[in-house]
């Protein structure tokens, strides 16, 4: 989905003071010699490790059985997946349908939020099965992030070419995820269709090759822009003839971005471009609806309330709470709004998800969904693998301490759709819905416990 928030860096006066080199009280540290004075691992070193290993009976049997085997299946929890079932006492009041699938793509915040938004429109027209064009959302987006790294190479001309900052943009620069505050800029700006007015292509369901080809184009147009620039400069041209003549030469470049985009994912309408959509409802009656995919949009997905009025809630415990956050240089839509979240207690999310959930509202958000989950049978719980008693390790890291060293990141969005609450309120577990198709899961949908939700 994108980068965690980032936090200013204040570094400390740094006095060293000989006294406070070493604890105060050294007789409780032992001091232990290393068995390699250099840092080596000898041959003694292996040799004592197997010595201790095979008189273990556990990692004797950890050995017969996992060099044959999947360690994540094999050390599957009987007793979590008895425990985790699909079971909720509190859903939305209203199923919508059917189950999307992302296939070979990223798309996963546009097929989440789009599951959000069509949530309004199935139940106002009374649909059994609708979907919105995610692939509608996914061409504005792809153009705008071409639009929206070549404005940063020019902000950022006068750098060199291997300083980290451009070596960071010039990675995954048009990348197929993206965040809550980007979805708004595309909707604000573009609206929504249906999906019968602009279906899947190939490529909007295998995007791999498609932006193999829009990222080689974009780092030579970003090199074009640099070259013009120093050559600008050289010239002693006025700042805004600079910033102009670039802008112009960004958009011939776009424009070769653009058509790799509608001869691969089609032509989109225009947001302000009319169009005709026909449906029938759950009591067979035929309905039409003309008009704006902007119109669309603001006619059906801003209920109850405007797009533009939502915003992220986050839990990172490495940064103080109840502050905003962004990330520099993170967006889609240049000029438009930040992607921005507010810092919050844990409980605070899960009051806030259990309020929308009984109001009858799903929710987007965004985790790590690689970490202890089981997508066959659509299971998200810490207690699912039992790696510790396996191995006879401890998985210590708090949550601030994975996120400090990159070992978790927010990878993949989803809907939660329903919660299972305790005899005193509070959550036990949340039925999820993804954008894998049927086939994962309890017929798309998974649970997560409430200790994988903090």
């Amino acid at each position: 989905m994108g980068s965690a928030p980032s936090k200013q860096l204040v570094r400390p006066s740094v006095v060293h003071d000989e006294k406070r080199l070493f604890p105060a009280d050294m007789a409780a540290i032992t001091v232990v010699s290393p068995s390699s004075s250099d840092g080596s691992l000898t041959k003694s070193i292996i040799a004592s490790w197997e010595s201790d290993a095979a008189r273990e009976p556990k990692t004797v049997l950890a050995r017969t059985i996992l060099q044959h085997s999947d360690i994540s299946t094999t050390l599957t929890s009987r007793t979590a997946r008895a425990a985790d079932v699909h079971v909720f006492n509190n859903v939305i009041d209203f199923k919508t349908g059917p189950i999307t699938n992302q296939k070979s793509s990223g798309r996963c915040w546009l097929f989440a939020s789009t599951n959000v938004f069509r949530y309004s429109i199935m139940k106002a027209l009374k649909l059994s099965d609708f979907e919105l064009s995610q692939s509608y959302l996914f061409f504005w987006d792809k153009l705008n992030k071409a639009n929206y790294y070549l404005e940063l190479s020019i902000q950022n001309a006068d750098l060199p070419i291997d300083d980290r900052l451009i070596n960071h943009l010039s990675g995954d620069l048009v990348s197929d995820g993206g965040q809550w505050d980007m979805v708004v800029n595309l909707v604000e700006r573009y609206g929504l269709v249906p999906q019968a007015v602009f279906p899947e292509s190939t490529h909007s369901s295998l995007s791999g090759p498609l932006n193999k080809l829009v990222k080689t184009k974009l780092r030579e147009h970003a090199l074009i822009l640099r070259r013009l620039s120093s050559s600008l400069r050289a010239s002693s041209v006025p700042e805004e003839v600079i910033v102009s003549t670039l802008r112009a030469k960004k958009e011939t470049l776009v424009k070769e971005i653009y058509i790799i985009l509608t001869a691969t994912l089609g032509v989109p309408p225009a947001a302000d471009e009319r169009f005709t959509w026909e449906f029938t409802d759950t009591d067979g009656k035929f309905g039409k609806w003309q008009g704006t995919p902007l119109e669309f949009s603001r006619t059906f997905a801003s209920k109850p309330y405007p797009v533009s009025e939502s915003f992220s809630l986050i839990n990172d415990p490495r940064n103080p709470y109840s502050k905003l956050y962004t990330v520099d240089k993170l967006g889609n839509v240049w000029g438009a709004r930040p992607v921005l979240y507010v810092n919050t207690e844990i409980e605070n999310l899960k009051a806030v998800v259990v309020k929308a959930i009984k109001a009858g509202h799903p929710i987007f958000f965004g985790c790590d969904v690689g970490k202890f989950s089981e997508t066959a049978g659509g299971v998200m719980d810490p207690a699912l693998f039992k790696y510790e008693l396996a191995f006879d390790i401890t998985l210590g890291m708090t949550k601030a301490e994975r996120l400090q060293v990159n070992e978790s990141a927010m990878t993949h969005a989803m809907v939660i759709s329903g919660v299972h609450l305790d005899g005193n309120g509070k959550p036990i577990r949340y039925k999820v819905e993804n954008s894998w198709g049927e086939a994962s899961g309890d017929k798309g949908y998974f649970v997560m416990t409430d200790a994988w939700f903090e």
